[in-house]
């Protein structure tokens, strides 16, 4: 029976379904990879999307596939039958067992020996290149085949409506049965792959309940996969722990936005509907006369209706909606716009709604994924303010130093397929990281010299009689000496843009301009803004101000109302902007991208500019849609310094940028001869690269008289006070 044999049958009965999916079903049902799976089952449940309102002919279809693979899944049922696995009671190293080379031959003839002195007739180098190509290849085919399985995984994700995935990762029985019950967890050894990567083997997840854990890793470790696999319950976190993973913007409806944020604790909302149901059936049986059995139900009832009020009081349900607007005013969210439905918002801020339901719900671990990337500095200011007083376990993936500073009392350092943990925040986290690093790199320099040393004893007095003796105590202790691995290099990046040459001033000059989307809804008013190769400009300022309209005046995407924009003929400016990743074909390698933006040049030299930014190797040759968040921006990067601009105007680039290549930036800009204007809400990057803090809001930009950190306290003061 062949994929498709299926495949047809599946194209017949559902005709416009997407071939990646007809073609995934095909091969997953003949493939004796899911011979430990019920397969039509799981062919069952991912049709069923597929089928709607057309039940019989699923059902036919699935008939006919059972006939099909009648006798392929009888011969694995045999097989089932047969020996199985057992599970060992404690762990084996098997690497440490030392087993002979020859042992294991029946006869005891020792290859070795027999093949000693002949020469080998294979070219070595040549094999080592074929298997280098082979190998090039293998990883090339299995990140396509990763890229198409993403898409289609995260297809029947987003089928299951929140609710649905909520009750199946935290069921309502679960939660009655968490009291006096440690949520500690503790994971000795876990697994995690994606596709064909492995990104964990054999690592410890330890999170102690109250503490707040920033994990981090380079670009591509896994960080996120972690996640996911943590909130879909795929490494075994105990069943009475809730868990809540902000990934995904929310679905706009016409749900408004406070009413989304009641609605998303599902427990609070299930036993606000069964309150109403149960008095609802009491209500009814007032009416009726003192018969027995009416007697036995209401009194059914009224004990589920007091356990349900038992319940309700624990989560504090009372409280809900205050709790439900105050964290949307904290997020940026006025009383207008948390009575407005959540279609009309824009993608940042339905995330910002996403981030506001998950703190509402107040799950034992909360997972968050890059918060600090959707959010402005006056929201992210408040936010770090109220996650120090988070009363469950937070697990958060940031690379933002500042952040995981105010918020993390532990760091979790993903890396080399394991995790590393260290007590404090991220500064306490790198100077203990440094100094660990410098003793293990002394200790190990250490012992190959002293390994040197008692080498050079044995070969020069090993066949002397009067010292043979001090020859072998000396094999000895070598033998004796613990094998040490060579410490890891630290990995450092480095960006570079070209120099720019002088042009006389002025450059961008913005005079008396105003602006607005319409005459009546005026976002800029009599805004006077002058830069020059030295400026050096961070702009702050909540969403929606016009921070970013401000950047897209001066690049001339839009044109005031009134007053004028003045630029330099010569003059080039680069446009980084907040969403550059929509602005990539992700079906492009990064080197078809560059040669399509910038033709003329060869594939070598689009390789050796990507490596300007650390794009190098089999990277550049991989389709864009498969890599991950901080190397699209890195190709994003390249695109902008191929354009040789005067002034850069960076909107959002720390978004996605891992730490090392967040380092790298912050260094390449300060060596960098031209203008800069950022819109930041990165406290570090700002500070570093920053001469001058540009406050935008009440439709003007004024210069701010202080720091950062003065900034993002004068925030959170004001937020307090608000009535």
């Amino acid at each position: 029976m062949s994929s498709e044999d299926i495949a047809e049958e599946i194209r017949t009965s559902f005709p416009g379904t997407e071939e990646v999916i007809v073609q995934y079903l095909a091969g997953y049902l003949v493939d004796d990879a899911g011979e430990e799976e019920d397969v039509l089952q799981v062919a069952h449940h991912i049709l069923t999307s597929l089928a709607g309102d057309r039940a019989e002919v699923l059902e036919k279809l699935m008939l006919k596939l059972g006939d099909l693979l009648e006798e392929q899944l009888n011969a694995r049922l045999k097989k089932r039958s047969g020996p199985k696995l057992m599970k060992l009671d404690k762990v084996m190293d098997m690497s440490k067992a030392q087993i002979s080379n020859t042992i294991g031959l029946s006869e005891g003839v020792d290859l070795e020996s027999i093949n000693k002195g002949k020469a080998s007739r294979v070219d070595v180098k040549k094999l080592e290149k074929q298997e280098a190509k082979l190998r090039a290849k293998i990883e090339k085919r299995s990140k396509r085949d990763l890229y198409e399985g993403s898409k289609l995984l995260d297809a029947h994700r987003k089928q299951q409506s929140y609710e649905e995935m909520f009750m199946k990762i935290n069921p309502l029985e679960s939660s009655a049965s968490s009291k006096q019950k440690s949520k500690d967890i503790h994971l000795p050894s876990i697994d995690v792959s994606f596709g064909s990567n492995r990104i964990l083997s054999g690592a410890s997840l330890t999170l102690a309940h109250g503490r707040r854990y920033g994990l981090i890793g380079r670009n591509g470790v896994g960080k996120s996969t972690l996640l996911r696999h943590i909130a879909m319950r795929e490494v075994p976190i105990p069943p009475h722990i809730s868990i809540l993973f902000v990934e995904q913007e929310i679905v706009g409806d016409d749900t408004l936005a406070i009413d989304s944020v009641l609605k998303a604790d599902v427990w609070r909302d299930h036993l606000l509907k069964e309150e109403v149901s149960l008095n609802a059936k009491l209500t009814e049986l007032e009416a009726e006369g003192d018969e027995k059995r009416f007697e036995d139900v209401r009194e059914e009832l009224s004990t589920r209706l007091a356990e349900v009020h038992a319940r309700l009081s624990d989560m504090d349900a009372a409280s809900g909606p205050a709790r439900a607007a105050a964290l949307l005013a904290g997020l940026g969210f006025s009383e207008a716009d948390q009575a407005r439905p959540t279609r009309s918002f824009s993608g940042g801020w339905r995330m910002r709604l996403a981030l506001a339901r998950a703190l509402f719900v107040k799950p034992s671990l909360l997972l968050l994924d890059e918060p600090s990337n959707h959010i402005d500095l006056n929201a992210l200011a408040w936010l770090e303010d109220y996650l120090q007083t988070w009363p469950g376990t937070l697990l958060v993936v940031s690379h933002d130093r500042a952040f995981l500073d105010a918020i993390a009392t532990d760091i979790v350092h993903q890396h080399s397929g394991r995790l590393d943990y260290y007590k404090g925040n991220f500064t306490q986290f790198y100077s203990t990281k440094s100094e660990r690093d410098r003793n293990l790199r002394k200790e190990y320099e250490t012992q190959m010299e002293y390994r040197k040393h008692l080498q050079s004893f044995i070969d020069r007095w090993r066949y002397n009689a009067n010292r043979a003796a001090q020859a072998q105590m000396k094999i000895k202790i070598l033998e004796k000496l613990p094998d040490l691995q060579p410490p890891e290099q630290e990995e450092t990046e480095t960006f570079r843009f070209p120099e720019t040459e002088k042009i006389s001033p002025p450059l961008l000059q913005m005079s008396d301009v105003t602006f607005g989307y319409t005459p009546e809804k005026i976002i800029l008013k009599n805004v006077y803004f002058d830069i020059g190769l030295d400026s050096r400009v961070a702009m702050v300022g909540a969403n929606g101000a016009g921070k970013s309209t401000l950047i897209k005046i001066l690049t001339g995407e839009l044109n005031p109302i009134n007053g004028h924009v003045t630029r330099n003929g010569r003059l080039r400016i680069g446009y980084f902007a907040q969403h550059h990743v929509e602005t990539l074909t992700p079906t492009m390698t990064p080197v078809q991208f560059l040669a399509s933006k910038f033709p003329g040049k060869t594939e070598q030299e689009y390789r050796s500019h990507l490596g300007n930014f650390q794009i190098s190797g089999m990277t550049g040759m991989q389709m864009i849609g498969t890599l991950s968040g901080g190397q699209k921006s890195r190709v994003a990067f390249a695109v902008l310094s191929l354009q040789r601009p005067h002034v850069l105007l960076l909107d959002e680039p720390t978004n996605h940028l891992d730490i090392e290549g967040l380092d790298a930036l912050m260094l390449a800009l300060q060596k960098w001869n031209g203008g800069v204007i950022i819109i930041s809400h990165d406290e570090r990057f700002i500070t570093t690269v920053a001469k001058e803090l540009w406050v935008c809001g009440d439709q003007t930009v004024t210069k701010f008289k202080g720091d950062v950190q003065a900034y993002k306290s004068l925030i959170v003061n004001n937020i307090k006070t608000r009535p």
